[in-house]
């Protein structure tokens, strides 16, 4: 039914249980699977004077954390499943760039994991699972 699927990876607990709703989704080798892990841009938010090279070492590690997180899960899935899948690391808020690649790219569905905030939390805060819910042009699948 979806070809084109685009799956949110996190450090999170979650991304077991996301990586099985996958397999059982694309179940098939028409599929076509994006990874994505979004990293933080700004790393510097409240500090007054930060060394250049120091950031450049900070985005950098952020990048290489992204970078394991994605193929780990990859890994994953190739062990079990004959689709295609393809890692791409993205930098900035969460949210908007999940929302940026899924429209870019023509994803048909974007699968997700809940992080589990509610009540006040999730109102103060939003969550990235709501917001790319509540902003998407095409079905979203949040993962509990």
């Amino acid at each position: 039914m979806f070809c084109k699927i685009l799956v949110a990876i996190d450090e999170s607990d979650m991304n077991n249980k996301v990586l099985e709703a996958t397999l059982s989704i694309a179940d098939n080798k028409k599929a076509h699977v994006t990874l994505v892990n979004v990293s933080k841009e700004n790393v510097t938010t409240g500090l007054t004077y930060v060394p250049e090279d120091y950031l450049e070492e900070v985005l950098n590690d952020l990048e290489k954390s992204s970078i394991r997180i994605l193929e780990k899960a990859k890994n994953k899935l190739l062990s079990v499943g004959g689709m295609s899948i393809e890692i791409i690391h993205l930098k900035g808020d969460a949210a908007q760039q999940i929302l940026e690649y899924a429209k870019e790219h023509e994803q048909e569905l974007i699968i997700i994991g809940s992080r589990g905030l509610s009540g006040m939390k999730e109102f103060m805060l939003g969550s990235v699972s709501h917001k790319v819910a509540q902003l998407s042009n095409c079905p979203v699948l949040i993962v509990h």
